[in-house]
């Protein structure tokens, strides 16, 4: 049987991601895909009470470094439990958000150093690597203001510099690896942004 396909859509808090991932699941169903839909921190029993852990507002206390290892010790749950089986039996995997987040939020927001995070990432993610990456990229204090209108997780609670940081973070990344990140204008109707997202994975088989 043929490798499924593993795709990623990325982007700051409030950038409508989840919208879009829903939206290219559908698209990807009506062509006759078996689509598996993920989210990170979470997919797994374990991975969502590791979740619930790192958005607590309540553990404002937390250090990067802990923080870093919670997401990779999620991940690494997530990929032998769900991911790896998935693409084994020829699905799409569909998941809001994946290492590259952890580089984005853990490097470009928290400024912990590239190797440390790339490291970390290697682990966590079993050595498995998205076949494309859709990052949505929205204006950071528009992208925030929506994140945060019916208020705030630890994550978003960190304000508006923390997402300038992560979306600059996002853009070095698609420089770096043009070949699998794909940068999309996520501003507009959600219907124009889907197709803009469809574009940027039109090339897989």
């Amino acid at each position: 049987m043929t490798r499924g396909m593993f795709i990623t859509l990325e982007g700051a808090d409030g950038c409508g991601k989840s919208t879009q991932a829903a939206l290219l699941a559908q698209a990807l169903e009506a062509a006759g895909r078996e689509v598996v839909c993920l989210r990170e921190p979470g997919g797994t029993p374990i991975s969502e009470k590791v979740r619930a852990l790192l958005l607590d507002p309540a553990h404002a206390e937390m250090v990067p470094e802990c923080e870093l290892l919670l997401y990779e010790a999620s991940r690494a749950q997530l990929t032998r439990q769900v991911i790896e089986p998935a693409l084994a039996r020829g699905a799409v995997v569909l998941c809001d958000r994946y290492y590259d987040s952890t580089y984005a939020y853990q490097a470009g927001g928290r400024k912990l150093p590239d190797d440390l995070v790339n490291a970390a990432n290697a682990l966590g993610s079993c050595g498995v690597a998205p076949d494309r990456t859709v990052v949505l990229d929205l204006d950071p204090a528009l992208a925030y203001a929506r994140a945060t209108a019916g208020g705030a997780d630890r994550m978003e609670a960190e304000g508006l510099a923390f997402q300038e940081r992560v979306r600059a973070a996002y853009l070095r990344l698609a420089a770096t690896e043009p070949a699998r990140v794909r940068v999309v204008d996520a501003s507009g109707k959600k219907d124009e942004v889907a197709m803009r997202v469809l574009g940027a994975i039109g090339d897989l088989p």
